[in-house]
């Protein structure tokens, strides 16, 4: 583990802003082949470095640690009253029409899959509210992971997920009926197959600098 390994866009003394990539767990799971992760990457350059809000290990893009306690606390209050603006791009499993810019809404409850954890499932009788815009994405796609041939009858969208409930991107896109490409746990084997990697990625967060209160704004292009 060194510091090289590290994909900082910004820092300061009260957070850091990284890029994970796609396989790179956030924090350290159970078992000592799990303890390699972005956190602790992190906390090997920057000891005071603390976990805000995480990304799932196959999503890529962009994540936020708190530089101490009390910046912890700042920035996990504005996650969880949802004044930080969380962006990404997925590609998706089939032709999707919809007309202009205007957002759509996924607006289904999800729930822990028990007997399958730790998969979601959607429920309206258990399930916590759980709420995702999207729309088609106007980005130029210039390096897709995927070949031409697997390129067709799928579409590339914008989400901002408005609630943040455990792989809800990947539940509410397959509820909709368009999976997310290289899912391997929401998706039919046929849709994870067209991408050797989940096409998932964090491209934008918006909020405010826990310190000066003024509104920041950081990108991640896309790596596909």
């Amino acid at each position: 583990m060194s510091s090289f390994e590290l994909q900082v866009v910004y820092q300061d003394d009260a957070l850091l802003v990284l890029d994970k990539p796609a396989g790179l767990l956030s924090v350290p799971g159970r078992g000592d082949d799990k303890q390699d992760c972005l956190s602790a990457r992190v906390q090997w350059q920057f000891a005071d470095a603390l976990i805000v809000h995480r990304l799932d290990m196959a999503t890529s893009g962009l994540m936020i640690m708190a530089r101490g306690i009390a910046n912890q606390r700042m920035l996990s209050n504005a996650f969880a009253s949802r004044e930080v603006v969380k962006r990404y791009i997925a590609v998706v499993d089939g032709l999707i029409s919809c007309q202009g810019e205007d957002w759509n809404e996924i607006n289904l409850p999800i729930a822990v899959d028990w007997p399958n954890r730790p998969l979601r499932i959607i429920d309206t009788t258990r399930g916590k509210p759980s709420l995702t815009r999207w729309r088609k994405s106007e980005l130029e796609t210039p390096r897709l992971a995927i070949d031409v041939q697997k390129q067709a009858n799928t579409t590339r969208l914008e989400l901002e997920p408005l609630t943040g409930r455990s792989h809800q991107l990947r539940v509410h896109l397959k509820a909709l009926g368009h999976p997310i490409l290289g899912d391997a746990l929401y998706a039919r084997p046929e849709v994870q197959s067209k991408s050797d990697r989940l096409l998932l990625h964090a491209v934008g967060l918006t909020l405010y600098h826990p310190v000066t209160g003024e509104p920041i704004a950081f990108q991640s292009a896309p790596p596909f």
